[in-house]
């Protein structure tokens, strides 16, 4: 049976190659886009992650850990984990400046969310905000994952991503599986089971050198596996206990990689 990921994330590109908007950007590589694009899983029903392509979930368990609980910008301590997805974007000093994980340690971001979700489940104004405007000078690269609205519902944690920018082909499969994780996370240590992650893509696109490995996981559609089980640890009660030993994957089964070459810089 075709998963939610599966079929939500291959809806949205399929649109994209068809009908998507052809311009230039930023990087040296154009792209076709279409605006305003909307994933939503039940986190209780199956973990959203792509079967029509391995996706590397121990690296995303990695990189969400560094941003979320090491609250790091020193892109050095990715690199001791053999993850090398900010190599591209360090500065001379080693870090990403004020990015990410500098935002949520500025702000006590995470501590804030938890104490919230304990003490206030139905505070409406329960939100993580990496865009900082004074900051953003300072960032090597200015996140594309921004905003998280949390919301509890039923003894159920719901979590809004936004995220202003999306490569289809290389990024969002990423933060999709990393923001599931991250709700199971906070789930877990504030005694609530997760509920909806809705992925919310301001400018969802597919660069021009990733249109033929997309289309041939297009092929791979009425192939796709079953979404596999999600584990994490029981024993772990405090956020900042969790490793990326914490969270495994049962049958994660795929139809292989597909080579989409290195990410615009």
């Amino acid at each position: 049976m075709l998963n939610e990921m599966d079929r939500q994330y291959l809806d949205i590109v399929k649109r994209i190659i068809e009908k998507g908007y052809y311009d230039r950007n930023r990087t040296e590589i154009a792209t076709l886009k279409i605006p305003h694009q909307i994933m939503q899983f039940d986190l209780e029903e199956g973990f959203p992650i792509l079967t029509t392509k391995f996706v590397a979930f121990k690296t995303a368990v990695k990189e969400l850990l560094w941003i979320f609980k090491d609250q790091s910008n020193d892109v050095k301590k990715l690199q001791e984990q053999n993850v090398h997805i900010w190599d591209k974007w360090a500065l001379e000093d080693g870090s990403i400046g004020n990015a990410y994980g500098f935002q949520i340690a500025k702000y006590h971001q995470i501590d804030t969310l938890i104490e919230a979700l304990k003490n206030n489940p139905q505070d409406r104004r329960m939100i993580m905000n990496l865009w900082n405007i004074e900051d953003l000078p300072k960032m090597a690269l200015q996140p594309c994952c921004f905003l998280t609205m949390w919301d509890v519902t039923n003894g159920k944690l719901n979590c809004m991503l936004v995220q202003r920018s999306g490569d289809m082909g290389l990024g969002v499969p990423f933060n999709t599986s990393q923001y599931a994780v991250l709700v199971h996370m906070i789930a877990q240590v504030t005694g609530l089971k997760a509920g909806l992650l809705t992925h919310v893509i301001n400018n969802a696109h597919v660069y021009e050198n990733h249109i033929e490995g997309l289309k041939l996981q297009l092929s791979r559609k009425e192939e796709a596996l079953e979404a596999p089980k999600f584990w994490i640890n029981p024993e772990i009660k405090n956020f900042y206990d969790f490793t990326a030993e914490d969270v495994k994957l049962i049958c994660y089964n795929h139809l292989g990689k597909i080579n989409l070459g290195s990410v615009a810089v």
